[in-house]
């Protein structure tokens, strides 16, 4: 799956429903599901080093300065794991993505709860 990395606290933001769109310099001709993966910095109040969801990425939008608003919809929580970060967009093996049983409150609790520093 194709996988994106973003700073801790703006990739739990966006798989909390908080942060719809993600802002780049960059654009890419990629749709489809993006694995959101928190870079390694440890940032208080978030997770670290992890995958964290899928979304799906439906458009990209050109600002103004050469900015674009990739647009993410479609959140799917999944049981975190560790993740080395890369620049771009790049792929993790879709073995390693398990989809947990349960309401998103108890995968919330027992996946999501435990790794936020």
């Amino acid at each position: 799956m194709k996988a994106l990395s973003i700073k801790p606290a703006p990739a739990l933001a966006i798989i909390t429903g908080e942060k719809p769109q993600e802002f780049r310099t960059w654009q890419t001709h990629y749709r489809g599901d993006l694995l959101i993966c928190a870079t390694a910095k440890k940032t208080r109040g978030a997770i670290a080093g992890h995958a964290l969801g899928v979304v799906t990425l439906t458009t990209i939008e050109h600002l103004p300065a050469g900015n674009y608003a990739w647009h993410l919809e479609n959140i799917r929580l999944i049981q975190p794991f560790p993740v080395k970060g890369k620049l771009s967009l790049y792929e993790v093996a879709d073995e390693q993505i398990s989809w947990p049983q349960g309401t998103p409150q108890q995968i919330w609790q027992t996946y999501y709860e435990p790794l936020i520093d």
